[in-house]
């Protein structure tokens, strides 16, 4: 007889990971903690290589805070991406986010970087070789 999960079912999605054709949109909807951001971090890395996906946005828009562990993560797995062949955008760092970033010496090429996620595609396809999506398609028809 299976044995009921513990965890609490309403608990909300900290993180999501959609795929969008040959991409990755992670949404961070929260704050993590260090073991969240442990498991955000494998999670991805794990779906990079299953799907094949060629590029990752991580949006950061609703983390009003970033602490150092943080910052390393992200980091982290940006490279991971980047040696698993998947480019990375980060999207939506707020200005706050910004300064605390910079602060903490965390560098990322500001050609990864963009305001929000319509952004965050036009760049990701301009970094991984252009969009495979049919004319038509919702990405090809985002402003």
């Amino acid at each position: 007889m299976p044995v009921p999960d513990s965890r609490p079912s309403a608990e909300p999605r900290r993180v999501s990971i959609l795929r969008d054709g040959p991409y990755l949109i992670a949404s961070v909807h929260t704050a993590l903690d260090d073991a969240q951001l442990v498991r955000f971090q494998s999670d991805l890395v794990a779906r990079i290589r299953r799907e094949r996906s060629r590029g990752v946005i991580i949006d950061v828009a609703a983390m009003d805070v970033i602490d150092s562990f943080t910052s390393r993560t992200l980091s982290n797995v940006t490279r991971m991406a980047q040696l698993q062949g998947a480019a990375t955008v980060i999207v939506g760092i707020s200005p706050e986010l910004a300064i605390t970033m910079v602060q903490l010496g965390m560098s990322l090429d500001p050609g990864n970087t963009a305001l929000d996620l319509d952004e965050g595609m036009r760049r990701l396809d301009a970094i991984a070789g252009g969009s495979t999506t049919a004319p038509g398609s919702r990405r090809a028809s985002r402003g």
